[in-house]
């Protein structure tokens, strides 16, 4: 049905800009941590309680699906591996020594990553206007990220945080490929429940560590307060807006949304921070929405990926 593949494909497009603002929550999430809550129990709270709301909601089809799951466990331990703990709790340790520059260029490399790979790896169709909005998109992060002064990027000072943001860079662009290279009869809310109890699985032995160590954050209502926020909000909202998306559109095409991670982060360090956003944040609009949209318009003559039957 051609009508309902298309109202399929603008809905996941138009959800697709909402994705970076969910994930900028966590952000703020991680500027608050330190002193209250350690990175390995953050993400631990923040993906057992996902995975406990999206049990609840799926159970029905996770029993129906429970043959496959067990056959798969292997892959769900290591998707919540890639996204749960690495992209999670690794994040929240790297943010302890280095500073937002340096984690935001870092991360730009992530869509790269992500359409290199389903262009190689997947197969996926990736034309020349795709080509050329990643890197319009791409040259505007760097102008965001760096404020505009080009000459800063010899001046980066690469530190123990950036080793652990490197690791979540390139575990984010496996994981969103993987979940492309290994189909999954689960539709997106019940594929993400089994990944995040693959994630709150793998995170257990770390948090417990982390919590048995002498000096360790004494959990209190601040915590609790950081797990709900960052569990809903970049984590069930986030994660399951981008994989449902990625069934439609295609690893590469959804990856760039990513590029609007500086621009959402600004504006939510102005509204809840109070840092204000300067020119530079303009210009670099100005470069990554136009490439947002090349790389999300598919070109004349490209195959576009199949709908799939469940979403």
């Amino acid at each position: 049905m051609p009508d309902a593949a298309q109202r399929e494909t603008r809905k996941a497009l138009l959800l697709l800009w909402l994705v970076p603002a969910l994930w900028a929550v966590n952000y703020i999430v991680a500027r608050k941590a330190p002193g209250v809550i350690g990175p390995y129990m953050l993400a631990l709270g923040r993906w057992g309680l996902a995975a406990l709301i999206l049990v609840v909601i799926t159970r029905a089809e996770l029993w129906q699906h429970r043959g496959a799951i067990v056959r798969t466990w292997r892959q769900h331990l290591v998707l919540g591996t890639l996204g749960m703990l690495i992209c999670g709790a690794w994040v929240y340790e790297g943010a302890r020594s280095t500073g937002a520059m340096n984690i935001a260029l870092i991360y730009s490399a992530s869509p790269v990553l992500i359409s290199l790979g389903a262009m190689w790896w997947l197969g996926e169709a990736f034309g020349a206007r795709q080509k050329a909005g990643v890197l319009l998109a791409l040259a505007g992060v760097v102008h965001v990220v760096v404020r505009g002064q080009w000459t800063a990027l010899g001046e980066v000072q690469f530190v123990a945080g950036d080793a652990w943001i490197v690791a979540a860079t390139v575990s984010w662009a496996a994981y969103a490929l993987l979940q492309k290279r290994w189909p999954s009869p689960l539709s997106a809310t019940a594929r993400l429940a089994v990944i995040c109890l693959g994630g709150t699985l793998v995170l257990l032995p770390p948090a417990l560590w982390e919590a048995a160590r002498p000096g360790a954050d004494v959990l209190g209502a601040q915590a609790l307060w950081l797990v709900v926020v960052a569990g809903l909000i970049p984590g069930i909202g986030a994660y399951w807006i981008y994989s449902w998306a990625q069934k439609i559109l295609g690893a590469s095409r959804v990856a760039v949304a990513l590029y609007l991670g500086p621009l959402y982060a600004a504006a939510a360090a102005w509204g809840l921070l109070g840092e204000p956003p300067g020119w530079h944040h303009a210009v670099g609009a100005l470069l990554i929405l136009p490439g947002v949209f090349l790389v999300t318009r598919p070109s004349k003559g490209l195959v576009k990926p199949p709908l799939p039957t469940r979403s």
